[in-house]
């Protein structure tokens, strides 16, 4: 197959630079340190902040978590459903449409929360999760349609770059919000506020940019009795799992993937909260550290996908998958009120955040098989991944609220990469193995 026209892989991307301002703001930066501020006590010595809801005291980090965790689980469970239809009525563009509306109506919609209805903004929070992730089972799908084998490594790694680009932009317009409210004549809740609005509507606009640039799924109900499409999807889990279990490398790839990504997922989604209420971290500090982690991630992005081309994709997610080590272990023991050596942890975490998702999603592009279901094959990618951050989340919550201390959870995740490397030793082995059979 041929690589698709600049116009559309420019328009691939550009929905990366639409829907990365939910993964920054949203995720990474201003709500978290919101949501800590609205459900906290407002004393900075207290380490564990608690909340009511439903009858029960949780802390209000864990809770967080928990919240989360359930958006994923809903993702993993619809994604099957969601991509049965897709690839049966050729219609992913209209999916990736009504999922990027509904995140990002649920962004704007944050705008209403505040202290006095908990249950509103967590609600908002895993509607505009489940409309971001669900979108991207659809979004990556596209990935071995537009490209060819050779080029997806660059293809991948231009998708998160556009992000990064788009995402730092947005976030330094939150940022002037946030940290001069006073200009605008407001309070800086209101200003957190006045950002969730502006990533909705950014995420929406830019949104529509990228599809009319992206191609018409082709339909391929016409091909066989695929019987129910309500069930459809589910046994198209079971088919692709079959044929997975004869890949020895994929299958094996699947698991590091499965461990490792619990892992960096879990960081991504609990730094802000780890650096708030554990670290006692500053938000307007957060809010640099993670702009630092954004502007760094544009070149580490493209460093790994250079350093694919000249050891191999699976040497370098050893070598990355190592990093992530690493850092956890830094991370671990930063001391309270540790903002040089946040911001000197954030860097190290930009080179390898974006290099890490991109060569992943682009090295089981190029090990699956040749196939038109790839909105199926992507929903198993897509499934293995959120379970993983489902465990992931609910782990870093269960650690926090047992032990007391964010910090022995942030220790914990070492043991998901250090699962995820063994396995990629093994995965790395077999295929070498299997080129020494073919030559």
């Amino acid at each position: 197959m041929k690589t698709a026209p600049k116009r559309v892989i420019n328009g691939w991307a550009m929905y990366d630079w639409a829907n990365s301002v939910y993964n920054l703001v949203i995720t990474s930066t201003i709500f978290p340190a919101y949501y800590e501020a609205v459900t906290g006590d407002g004393n900075d010595a207290t380490l564990n902040d608690k909340v009511v809801l439903f009858g029960r005291e949780f802390v209000n980090t864990a809770l967080y978590n928990y919240a989360l965790g359930v958006a994923f689980i809903v993702v993993a469970v619809m994604s099957p459903l969601l991509s049965s239809i897709a690839d049966y009525k050729g219609n992913k563009k209209q999916f990736l449409f009504f999922f990027c509306t509904m995140g990002s109506i649920a962004c704007s919609a944050l705008f209403f929360f505040d202290s006095s209805n908990l249950v509103y903004g967590l609600l908002c929070m895993i509607i505009a999760c489940i409309g971001f992730w669900s979108s991207l089972v659809f979004y990556n799908s596209y990935l071995p349609e537009i490209a060819a084998p050779e080029d997806r490594d660059r293809v991948s790694a231009k998708g998160f770059a556009m992000g990064y680009i788009g995402s730092v932009i947005l976030q330094v317009i939150c940022f002037v919000f946030v940290l001069k409210p006073e200009l605008f004549h407001i309070t800086t809740g209101k200003a957190s506020q006045i950002s969730f609005l502006l990533v909705g509507i950014w995420w929406w606009a830019f949104g529509q940019y990228a599809l009319v640039r992206l191609p018409k799924g082709i339909p391929l109900e016409q091909k066989s009795e695929r019987g129910s499409i309500l069930t459809h999807g589910y046994k198209e889990l079971s088919k692709v799992w079959k044929q997975v279990s004869h890949m020895p490398v994929l299958k094996k790839y699947l698991g590091a993937f499965f461990f490792y990504n619990m892992g960096v997922q879990t960081v991504m989604l609990a730094a802000t909260l780890y650096g708030k209420s554990e670290l006692n971290i500053p938000t307007q500090n957060l809010i640099i550290a993670i702009l630092i982690i954004q502007l760094v991630a544009i070149p580490g992005a493209y460093l790994i996908a250079k350093l694919s081309d000249k050891i191999g994709n699976f040497r370098a997610l050893m070598f990355t998958v190592s990093f992530w080590i690493l850092l956890c272990i830094i991370g671990y023991y930063i001391p309270r009120n540790g903002i040089m050596q946040f911001y000197g942890l954030a860097i190290l975490v930009g080179f390898v955040m974006g290099g890490i998702q991109s060569l992943s999603r682009s090295t089981y592009a190029k090990l699956m098989p040749e196939t038109h279901d790839t909105t199926s094959f992507f929903s198993f990618y897509d499934v293995t991944e959120k379970i993983a951050i489902v465990i992931g989340m609910f782990s870093f919550g269960f650690i926090n609220e047992f032990t007391g201390s964010q910090r022995n959870s942030v220790l914990a995740l070492v043991v998901f990469f250090v699962i995820g490397l063994i396995l990629l030793i093994f995965a790395s082995l077999s295929r070498k193995h299997k080129a020494g059979q073919v030559n």
